[in-house]
């Protein structure tokens, strides 16, 4: 009996040790890495992955050596998939020279592939957390997309549509956002202001209004017409499109704020294109305008 209790605690500080070891730490990982044993470096950095959380920079960097590890060992589709999940979690980073030429020519292509979708979910959640009034998180969250679209691998897409609207759009939002932040200023009593002949309306400086703005009058649907969906509906579903109209009443853009699925968000956003209004104004001269529009598909009775 004494015989078995003795075997059963060694079989217990054996697992310990083993767990321990298992959990390891970066530099242990790093140590194995350079000593060319790329398998059981991997196993350390998947537990410390799955561990407590750790700093932002410590993350960074177990992430980095899994995609090293992976690459070493021919893993080139794990090496992929890490890179992107990588990337869709760190959207402003970019592969220093320590990295293996192959491994940042693979970082670059990945970036100029994701970025573009990656940053309109970017501008989603903090446009999210605006109408949540969750203004700190919005202003993190703008600024980030503004950064984004200020990189040199989105220069060119940055420019055109609808990524040069939604930079209009998340810098207007960003300076609402910082200003909600800021503390209300004192009230001054001030003499009233001399009355002045004033000129013609001039043309509107290209701001994008939106229902946000108390002083505009929205647009008017002339033509908004909701395609039906294609094939049968089993089940409920409801999506969101922004349209950009501009002075003239046209739509300059749309994209899909909320999905509905591929094939229809497609048909929607081709529709939208060609929908007519009557623009919106400020002070009877008229103005661009962001419209939300609810689109909502419900089975068949």
């Amino acid at each position: 009996m004494r015989a078995n209790t003795i075997a059963v605690f060694v079989v217990l500080v054996l697992v310990s040790a083993v767990r321990v070891e298992a959990q390891g730490s970066l530099d242990a990982a790093r140590d194995l890495y350079a000593s060319a044993e790329y398998d059981s470096a991997l196993t350390m950095l998947d537990g410390l992955l799955s561990g407590s959380e750790r700093p932002r920079e410590e993350q960074r960097s177990i992430e980095l050596y899994r995609v090293l590890c992976f690459v070493a060992t021919g893993r080139e589709a794990d090496a992929t998939g890490a890179i992107e999940a990588f990337i869709s979690r760190n959207l402003l980073y970019r592969p220093s020279n320590d990295l293996p030429p192959r491994v940042r020519s693979t970082f670059d292509e990945a970036r100029k592939r994701l970025l573009p979708a990656a940053v309109q979910t970017s501008y989603q959640g903090a446009k999210a957390a605006y109408d949540f009034k969750d203004y700190a998180s919005a202003e993190r969250g703008f600024a980030e997309v503004l950064a984004v679209l200020a990189d040199a691998d989105l220069a060119a897409l940055a420019a055109q549509s609808p990524l040069s609207d939604l930079r209009m759009l998340a810098t207007g939002f960003h300076e609402l956002s910082v200003k909600a932040l800021a503390p209300p200023a004192p009230v001054a009593v001030a003499p009233p202001p001399p009355v002045a002949v004033q000129p013609p309306p001039a043309p509107m400086a290209a701001k994008i209004y939106s229902a946000d703005d108390s002083n505009v009058v929205p647009p008017i649907a002339v033509n908004q017409r909701i395609p039906s969906f294609p094939g049968p509906i089993r089940s409920a579903h409801s999506g969101v499109i922004q349209v950009i109209i501009d002075h003239s009443g046209a739509v300059e853009s749309a994209f899909m704020v909320t999905p509905i699925n591929p094939q229809y968000d497609r048909l929607a956003l081709s529709a939208a294109r060609n929908w007519q209004y009557r623009p919106a104004k400020v002070d009877g001269v008229p103005v661009k305008f962001a419209k939300v529009i609810q689109v909502s598909i419900v089975p068949s009775p």
